[in-house]
């Protein structure tokens, strides 16, 4: 959705292609649905967790992949981060 904005990579933490460190290596700031990512990231990559900049948007994480309402908020949301 932001791949015109940013060079951009998905990953979730609870699915079969989880993210990894490397991907957090790579990436110069993480964003997250709500804090809890946040938490679960510091726990799994302590090391590339202090690194970072990861911004949380504090959206729960209980919409499915493409949904109207999701949209929406994800583009509400990175509009005031960047």
């Amino acid at each position: 959705m932001f791949k015109d904005m940013f060079e951009t990579k998905s990953a979730g933490l609870f699915n079969e292609s989880p993210v990894t460190a490397s991907d957090l290596q790579w990436a110069d700031a993480i964003v997250v649905m709500e804090d809890s990512q946040r938490t679960e990231l510091s726990k799994r990559f302590p090391k590339e967790y202090m690194q970072k900049q990861i911004l949380s948007l504090d959206i729960p994480d209980v919409y499915q992949y493409n949904q109207p309402e999701l949209i929406t908020s994800l583009k509400s949301k990175m509009s005031g981060l960047f």
